[in-house]
């Protein structure tokens, strides 16, 4: 966990990826989460943000991988085919 190197990441520093549009989001949800977390564990700010992180990795690493589809349909071989499909609704999968 990331409090055992002696410090957290939060906001975007939080969410190694490609820009996707998410990171404010992500930011304010992980910011509203990292409080509930210190208000559950009253006294142990270790136990929050290990509650904290087991939360957030998930959830960071599944909008990880919708930014790198969004990566590789503005700039991968596809382009601009894939973009324009995802726009009309007719994205191809492979």
């Amino acid at each position: 966990m990331g409090s055992g190197a002696g410090g957290d990441l939060l906001g975007d520093a939080a969410h190694l990826m490609v820009p996707s549009g998410k990171g404010a989001n992500l930011a304010m949800y992980d910011g509203a989460e990292l409080g509930r977390a210190i208000a559950a564990h009253r006294g142990d700010a270790a136990a929050a943000l290990t509650a904290h992180e087991e939360a957030m990795f998930p959830r960071s690493a599944a909008e990880a991988v919708e930014a790198d589809r969004l990566r590789t349909l503005m700039f991968g071989d596809g382009t601009p085919h894939g973009l324009l499909g995802m726009l009309t609704g007719h994205e191809q999968t492979r």
